[in-house]
């Protein structure tokens, strides 16, 4: 029987207004997709990235052309090659579902069918926007709890909302600067924020430069992490010897399987690894908290951003991730849960 499928735009309200370096934004729309097919309905996301030039639009337009005909789904890379490869947003959504209808088949969480040990799930970090120190102060005192926060830094004020930060928050801070800096910036700036205690600094300047990436790993005293500079696995060789971890997410590389094959690439090169997360659902989320005890960190505080995520599956127990015990990902619209 050929698979059925089925579209859905979820949109989603933050919190407070989400500021990096590049954008701000109050809403995110992502894509749901549903696979049905033998009687087990499957569901995927994609919160497609406007920095690679995709949005929920395109991707929709993307899937609608996918033909399941003749199509086993057991044969994951088989079906996932219908998608053109720089399709990756579309591709997420795919794999995704194709995960939680294979666990679903199964009766198994996509963890176990991938051999993995839920106790080994990490703890998330939290995200804190680029505002005035006053309103990132505010937001730091809200999220006390968290034992590591992610701060987006490159509006010019990082030394300002680090030190009234440190003045009330003793836990873990990393930086992201969204390709805010030139090299030469990104080495003056991180030597100042090197005194709060900096555990790493993701993506200081614009991708595509690994040499300047290599120089601030070199001169600035601060770990670095690729981001932007990293989407997929081709990505991977440049940046060797550049810097010191990649920031891994679902929807730029195309969802688990990609996610699997460049933490065991990144791992044979000597470097750390994140799993990170756009502005998504507990849907993108919880397949990502999934594969979490392959890594090294965990950045993914996508349902705790927002104030109306319609799914629950991941629990978050303060920062530590809790994965579900449901086969699949293990989802289900809240009001059912």
């Amino acid at each position: 029987m050929t698979p059925t499928l089925r579209f859905e735009t979820l949109v989603m309200h933050l919190r407070h207004t989400f500021t990096i370096a590049r954008s701000s934004e109050d809403v995110a729309q992502t894509l749901l997709l549903h696979v049905s097919a033998d009687g087990i309905d499957a569901v995927g996301e994609s919160a497609p990235v406007e920095r690679y030039g995709e949005n929920a639009e395109l991707v929709e337009r993307q899937l609608r052309q996918l033909d399941l005909t003749g199509s086993n789904l057991w044969h994951f890379d088989d079906v996932l090659g219908r998608i053109p490869a720089d399709q990756r947003g579309a591709t997420c959504a795919l794999d995704l579902a194709l995960h939680d209808w294979a666990g679903k088949r199964l009766g198994i969480p996509v963890y176990g069918l991938l051999g993995l040990d839920p106790a080994k799930a990490l703890q998330t970090s939290f995200t804190i926007g680029i505002d005035d120190v006053d309103t990132m102060l505010s937001k730091t005192r809200e999220a006390l709890h968290m034992p590591i926060l992610k701060v987006k830094v490159g509006a010019g004020n990082e030394v300002a909302v680090l030190e009234a930060m440190r003045s009330v928050y003793r836990g873990i801070i990393r930086v992201d600067a969204n390709e805010a800096w030139t090299p030469e910036e990104a080495v003056s700036h991180l030597r100042e924020l090197k005194r709060f205690d900096i555990e790493f600094c993701e993506q200081p300047v614009a991708a595509g430069n690994p040499a300047g990436l290599r120089y601030v790993r070199e001169n600035a005293g601060v770990p670095i992490m690729a981001d932007e500079d990293c989407r997929t696995l081709e990505d991977l060789a440049p940046l060797f010897g550049c810097v010191d971890a990649i920031n891994i997410k679902l929807v730029k590389c195309g969802g688990i399987r990609e996610a699997v094959r460049m933490i065991h690439a990144a791992r044979a090169m000597g470097m750390k690894i994140m799993l990170g997360c756009m502005i998504e659902s507990s849907i993108l989320c919880t397949a990502a908290a999934q594969i979490s005890p392959l890594v090294d960190y965990a950045d993914v505080d996508g349902p705790l951003l927002v104030t109306d995520d319609p799914y629950a599956g991941v629990i978050y127990d303060g920062a530590q991730l809790r994965l579900p015990t449901a086969p699949g990902l293990g989802v289900r619209p809240r009001r059912a849960a």
